[in-house]
């Protein structure tokens, strides 16, 4: 399976190579402005600045990296019209050649090996992906080799969110470094400021006011949208943010609370615009200090005992959240990754039964039978329903005696506390993740390896079985499909019966949209301009 679809896709890829027109539309039509909403603003525009969804999805209006997709998520030509594995270790990529950078400057292999050195950087939050390149090697002006460290059958399919700098821009502004979104780095011109080669270049920029992008009249490809100016604005409150869809402030709000669809499907001239996302919800523990930073328990880390895990695990009820929270529209998970990923195994996907006898059992078996306290991190404006969703874990788990200090921020200060940048400085949270690469690779060697040697990026809590890291090398470079699966299948039962994360759900895509234009919606709920229509 696994492997006729990578064949499929280099056939798909070469055959398209001389194409440029991805977009879809109406050529000719009237132009037109477009607004739309999100929940919070992007944290940067930077490409390599933050690795979360919805701020490289924004950027990449903007941006562009060698690959992109479709809305189908078929993988297409873009800054490389073509690719080949030459040797085990060696991709080359053959570049489009005519291409500009926002301000005039021609773009070449140059920038590709600019791009890779900064994605290096101490403030680059894309560490996920620099640990695939061992080096890039420039051939010509227009042909660039990705040496990887080991055989990586899988490389064009991760390459989507590594966006192109422009290397004489960053060396003109003094960015050639990536920025540190912590908040001691803002002045990074690269964070304020951009040089795409992308359809729409940023016209304006106000952090958590609006953003406004318009086509970019010189880009390579044919873009067909009508829109002719693109207003973004942040809007933090679920039902500030469903008025304004309903009033016809904004063409396009997401996401929109499950609760609120039927409030959409009864107003007149909007609709709500759902499906399955291929995004998981889970709950992570600091596995890796000695004394939790933010607990009751002293001198001693509760997370540490696989017991303990368990009972946080099993004292979750998730029909519950299913059927009250999100109203029947999530998927519950035992799986760190969804049913659209490659790799997904369904008969591994069983959770443990919710029992509250059972998880105060295994507390006081490992010593904790009068429970403790904790805090957990939560960002109240990122996934649907984010806040409570935790709000009810914290209720849950104090039928069994841990008290929850519950702390929700908006997504901006969440991740600039718990992520690498800040030292992982978190005991207990939720995070929500979608493969990059839809292959079950990206959440195992992201989310679930020990964080050594460039793995582990994003595995905040420092889970660590050495076998599971190594199942990570080996998945990465096995090209035979069955053997493929069942490393996968023996990582993820490795990390299920440790307890290394407690997967929830899968959350629905959640959009409303108004009758008077037409969207493309991602299963990674990824949104592009060049796929909207005003009618």
């Amino acid at each position: 399976m696994f492997g006729q679809r990578v064949m499929s896709v280099r056939r798909s890829v070469l055959a398209a190579a001389a194409a440029v027109g991805i977009a879809a539309g109406g050529a000719g039509a009237a132009a037109e402005t477009f607004k739309w909403a999100f929940q919070g603003d992007v944290q940067t525009l930077d490409p390599h600045g933050l690795f979360e969804t919805f701020t490289l999805g924004f950027q990449s209006n903007f941006y562009e990296g060698l690959v992109t997709r479709t809305p189908d998520l078929q993988l297409q030509p873009a800054l490389a019209i073509s690719w080949e594995n030459v040797e085990p270790t060696v991709w080359r990529f053959t570049l489009r050649q005519g291409v500009t950078f926002h301000n005039g400057n021609p773009f070449n292999a140059d920038d590709v090996l600019f791009s890779v050195d900064r994605i290096r950087t101490e403030g680059s939050d894309l560490k996920v992906v620099a640990t695939l390149i061992d080096k890039a090697v420039k051939v010509d002006d227009y042909t660039v080799d990705i040496v990887t460290p080991q055989p990586d059958p899988i490389l064009p399919l991760q390459l989507e969110i590594f966006f192109i700098m422009d290397k004489e821009w960053s060396e003109q502004h003094g960015t050639t470094e990536a920025t540190n979104i912590r908040g001691d780095d803002q002045g990074n011109y690269a964070n304020l400021n951009a040089n795409g080669t992308g359809p729409y270049v940023v016209k304006e920029r106000q952090p958590d006011v609006r953003t406004v992008l318009v086509p970019n009249p010189d880009w390579w490809g044919d873009n067909k949208s009508n829109v002719s100016e693109g207003i973004f604005t942040p809007i933090g409150q679920d039902a500030t943010r469903v008025a304004a869809l309903i009033s016809g402030d904004v063409d396009m709000a997401h996401p929109v609370p499950v609760q609120d669809w039927k409030r959409l499907e009864d107003a007149n001239g909007v609709s709500p615009l759902t499906g399955p996302e291929a995004r998981t919800i889970f709950l992570g523990f600091d596995q890796d200090r000695d004394e939790l930073l933010y607990s009751s328990m002293k001198g001693k880390n509760p997370f540490k005992d696989q017991r303990v895990r368990q009972a946080f695990y099993q004292a979750i009820d998730m029909e519950a959240i299913k059927d009250k929270i999100m109203r029947g529209a999530s998927t519950p998970s035992n799986l760190m990754f969804a049913p659209e990923i490659n790799g997904f195994n369904p008969a591994l996907n069983e959770r443990l039964p919710y029992d509250v006898d059972k998880a105060k059992a295994l507390l006081a078996e490992a010593g904790y039978a009068d429970g403790f306290t904790v805090t957990m991190d939560c960002p109240n404006d990122r996934y649907v329903n984010d806040e409570r969703i935790c709000q009810a874990v914290a209720s849950m788990l104090a039928r069994i005696g841990v008290k929850i200090d519950l702390l929700a921020q908006t997504k901006s200060k969440y991740f600039a506390k718990v992520l690498a940048q800040n030292g992982y400085d978190t005991s207990f949270y939720l995070l929500g993740w979608t493969p990059s690469t839809f292959d079950a690779h990206n959440a195992i060697v992201s989310l679930m390896a020990c964080r050594v040697d460039g793995k582990g990026s994003f595995n905040l809590g420092g889970y660590c079985n050495e076998r599971v890291s190594e199942l990570s090398d080996l998945i990465q470079v096995e090209t035979d499909p069955e053997k493929r699966q069942a490393l996968i299948d023996e990582a993820s039962r490795i990390h299920a019966d440790e307890v290394g994360h407690i997967p929830l759900h899968q959350q629905p895509l959640s959009w409303g949209v108004s009758d008077r234009v037409t969207v493309a919606q991602r299963p990674d709920d990824i949104f592009h301009l060049q796929y909207v229509t005003v009618k």
